[in-house]
């Protein structure tokens, strides 16, 4: 089915939702499937990529703080080397956190800008979206969503597949898991729920019931 065929008679504005979930989740597919729907993303996760490629502020601003040993050889960051550092250390991840998160407001303000004047669905893909402990990270900016989307499954079922797709070890996957909100915090925040426990025909049914869920939304 092409793309045009989902697109919404209903649009009239940019309207913007939240979509988060942990690790493994599978909260970039749901995504790539709501851009095959007609929505636009706007990927925290990779915005903070491009910033931290050689020469850009927010990796000179890293380097300056942790110096040469989270550069690798090549001149990129080592991104290993800083999850060493700073999911071990809550001092440390506070630190990387005032380094990137206004970089990244910045940027996704700057994308936005692009869209304005287009009828659309605009995504916010936001991992840690919801902090530890219950509390949204852009929660100012998020009384202006029309919603908030969570990808739900369960850690076990989480970490076996970042264990199979991204071969991490399980420690190492349970120590991100334990250093994010809980299934039931980012519930407690939820507008939507999509239930990625089972197959991805699943998945995408799940998707389109989302997706009629937006549409609701944006019509109103």
């Amino acid at each position: 089915m092409g793309q045009k065929n989902y697109v919404s008679r209903y649009r009239r504005r940019v309207i913007e939702f939240g979509l988060t979930g942990g690790i493994g989740s599978g909260k970039s597919t749901v995504g790539r499937l709501l851009v095959e729907r007609g929505a636009v993303l706007i990927d925290a996760d990779q915005i903070v990529r491009d910033l931290q490629r050689p020469g850009e502020l927010v990796f000179d601003a890293m380097v300056a703080r942790w110096s040469d040993e989270i550069v690798m050889d090549s001149g990129e960051l080592d991104r290993s080397a800083v999850a060493s550092i700073v999911f071990s250390d809550e001092a440390e991840l506070e630190a990387l956190n005032a380094i990137v998160h206004p970089a990244v407001a910045e940027e996704t303000q700057r994308r936005l800008d692009e869209v304005a004047d287009a009828d659309v669905a605009v995504i916010h893909d936001i991992p840690l979206l919801v902090q530890p402990g219950g509390e949204l990270l852009t929660s100012r900016d998020a009384l202006g969503w029309a919603g908030i989307i969570v990808v739900d499954t369960a850690a076990e079922l989480a970490i076996a597949r970042v264990v199979a797709e991204r071969g991490m070890s399980p420690a190492d996957v349970e120590a991100r898991v334990n250093t994010q909100a809980t299934r039931e915090e980012r519930r407690a925040h939820a507008d939507f729920v999509i239930d990625n426990s089972s197959s991805l025909t699943h998945l995408e049914a799940e998707v389109e019931r989302c997706w009629a869920w937006m549409n609701d939304r944006m019509s109103s």
